[in-house]
């Protein structure tokens, strides 16, 4: 069945018309929506939006994540023939009704109107019902989704995947930047702290706050699944917002990114903390950081486009 639908699926981004399925598009063709979902601006009936949001202007060394969410889309054609490895035959392209919501659109010349945007963008989502999936992007996104998604929630626990816990004080509510994020969000009470864990640090911190710090060496050294089920017990039953930016991978295997600190993650390692956090009450996540014109081979991207579908199947686990 596969060979006879590949013989004639083309440009399923803005063909198909079920929201559920896997795909058979030759993989090096067609328009690259991620994992060959429909194009939509409908959300009825939709279960999870993935959206993009291109935005890289508040970052602190190397530019280039606003072309991410096209990367991962490419990189991401490669995954909808099966179901994801791993998750006991869970298949979420077939079990849940997901839509590319396409990249949010924003003027890059009024930069100081783009957090408000972002809020808006995935209220708008989160208020039609569906949950949000979003592809950065700087990690100063972030922060406006995560009061997006509080608004909706309330406080919520948050694992972050990063070599920085993004925590330095910024008490200027002017400025946008990705290395305060966690901060901002922690001082407007959108996190519960007690609930809430890093993972994958690898970057000196003062005051992290009262969140958990789980460190690329305790990972290394414990294993990614001892580190999943002290995250997953943290945050017990609370909503949970999964932010993975992808520094949080050693350079080794995400090159592609703004500001690379060697002793991180391995693709391995990720894969298995993921997977072992299923069950966890994740409301909505995103991937960050991915900044295509550092990376020639496209593996940063590749596993940007793997995360994401974790982070699909993590939200679909407990809604089977």
């Amino acid at each position: 069945m596969a060979l006879e639908d590949a013989k004639h699926e083309v440009d399923v981004a803005v063909t198909r018309d079920e929201l559920k399925g896997l795909s058979f598009e030759n993989a090096f063709s067609g328009v690259p929506s991620f994992l060959r979902r429909r194009y939509t601006k409908d959300l009825t009936g939709v279960d999870v939006v993935v959206t993009g949001i291109a935005f890289d202007q508040a970052v602190t060394n190397r530019p280039g994540a606003r072309l991410g969410p096209r990367a991962i889309r490419e990189a991401s054609a490669l995954q909808p023939f099966d179901p994801p490895y791993g998750w006991d035959g869970y298949s979420p392209l077939e079990a849940l009704a997901i839509a590319d919501y396409g990249d949010m659109a924003f003027d890059y010349a009024q930069i100081s109107d783009v957090p408000a945007r972002i809020e808006a963008h995935i209220a708008g989502i989160l208020a039609a019902g569906a949950a949000a999936i979003s592809l950065g992007g700087d990690h100063s996104i972030t922060l406006p989704i995560l009061r997006a998604h509080a608004a909706k929630y309330g406080p919520l626990a948050l694992i972050q995947v990063d070599a920085h816990t993004d925590t330095w004080p910024d008490d200027d509510p002017s400025r946008i930047d990705h290395g305060t994020f966690c901060y901002t969000a922690v001082k407007e009470g959108l996190i519960d702290v007690a609930r809430s864990s890093h993972i994958g640090i690898r970057t000196v911190v003062d005051d992290n706050l009262g969140i958990a710090i789980h460190d690329a060496r305790e990972v290394h050294e414990t294993g990614a699944a001892a580190v999943a089920k002290a995250v997953r017990a943290r945050a017990g039953d609370a909503p949970v917002y999964l932010s993975f930016d992808i520094d949080g991978l050693d350079p080794a295997f995400a090159p592609g990114t703004g500001t690379p600190v060697w002793g991180g993650l391995t693709s391995g390692q990720a894969a298995i903390l993921l997977r072992d956090l299923a069950g966890i009450n994740l409301v909505g996540g995103d991937v960050v950081e991915v900044s295509p014109p550092f990376d020639v081979s496209g593996i940063t991207a590749v596993a940007g486009a793997h995360v994401a579908m974790e982070l699909l199947c993590l939200w679909g686990w407990t809604r089977r």
